[in-house]
């Protein structure tokens, strides 16, 4: 029974390719899996820019056996597995650690509001005792302006209290950049590693002693993203950054996972990859053509496109 190494560096939540019956593509996401990982992007699949939420438990389980079963190393994998239903996040937790994950990515119970650290210490506390397996790595997913069920910093405290080691870090996805820095000063000395939940933040996190990023667009622009978190204390870091920045830009235009869909569909040739399950929808004609603009003007390539076809 082997441990993974610690989890570091760019990870995307990765886009899942859905047939004209909004079914799951595996053939194609495994090719995009693999695309990723030969530029060094890490695997954050069933991630909120999968379309995690939209998926059943059976084709989150039915995609990662066919990610193992295509070559895909299962530690270069964090699958989100957080659910309302804690018998969901128990199931798919379970079967992540039994394919050899580097780790799991847990949201909180996100349907009831207003809930006590309380009653989200127990919930987390339920899904690690069950599973009951030294190998078990979480990462907590703190997305307040999504969930809004914010994991607090008392929270983490109690957690890495009973659970240290199991409990391993956490993406912030709040987009406040003061809440991030906390966690780096006071968790990151136990051990906890901290991933900015976007690359807008990779600079920063990385020179304030983080892991690196989870982050959306790692899905269409990874290499840059790659490039800065290798080169972060070089003397353009802060060039890079700008030019990141620039390009996250031009997707959030418009709704992220179409857009992000809607580029991959044009470089690679391939109309399908714009399909969104429902209730997304995909980036309309005039929508495509303004994205097209930004991205040639910010300089976009998407290597080997081909291979996503």
């Amino acid at each position: 029974m082997s441990i993974q190494p610690r989890l570091k560096g760019v990870f995307s939540p990765v886009l899942t390719p859905f047939n004209a019956d909004h079914s799951p593509d595996p053939d194609r996401f495994a090719r995009h899996c693999r695309w990723l990982i030969d530029q060094d992007v890490g695997l954050a699949v069933f991630g909120t820019n999968s379309e995690a939420n939209s998926l059943s438990v059976g084709e989150k389980r039915a995609l990662l056996e066919a990610l193992v079963a295509s070559g895909i190393p299962p530690g270069r994998l964090m699958p989100g597995t957080g659910a309302c239903a804690l018998p969901d996040a128990v199931e798919l937790t379970r079967a992540a650690v039994a394919a050899g994950c580097g780790g799991v990515l847990m949201l909180p119970p996100f349907y009831y509001k207003g809930v006590s650290d309380e009653g989200l210490y127990r919930a987390f506390a339920s899904v690690i005792d069950q599973v009951a397996d030294v190998r078990l790595r979480v990462y907590l997913y703190h997305i307040p302006p999504v969930s809004n069920v914010p994991i607090t910093f008392n929270l983490i405290e109690r957690l890495l209290k009973r659970y240290p080691g199991t409990i391993a870090g956490i993406k912030d996805s709040s987009g406040d950049w003061p809440n991030t820095r906390g966690m780096l000063e006071r968790f990151q000395p136990q051990g906890f590693d901290v991933f900015a939940g976007s690359e807008s933040f990779l600079l920063a996190n990385m020179r304030g002693g983080g892991a690196g990023c989870i982050t959306a667009t790692g899905n269409v622009n990874p290499g840059p993203i790659v490039k800065l978190f290798k080169e972060w204390t070089l003397a353009d870091a802060d060039a890079q950054q700008a030019a990141l920045d620039t390009t996250r830009a031009a997707f959030a235009r418009y709704p992220m996972i179409p857009a992000m869909k809607a580029a991959i569909a044009w470089k690679s040739g391939r109309a399908d990859w714009g399909t969104v399950r429902p209730p997304l929808v995909e980036l309309d004609d005039d929508q495509r053509a303004g994205l097209r603009q930004a991205l040639d003007a910010a300089g976009f390539v998407l290597p080997n496109a081909g291979a996503l076809a």
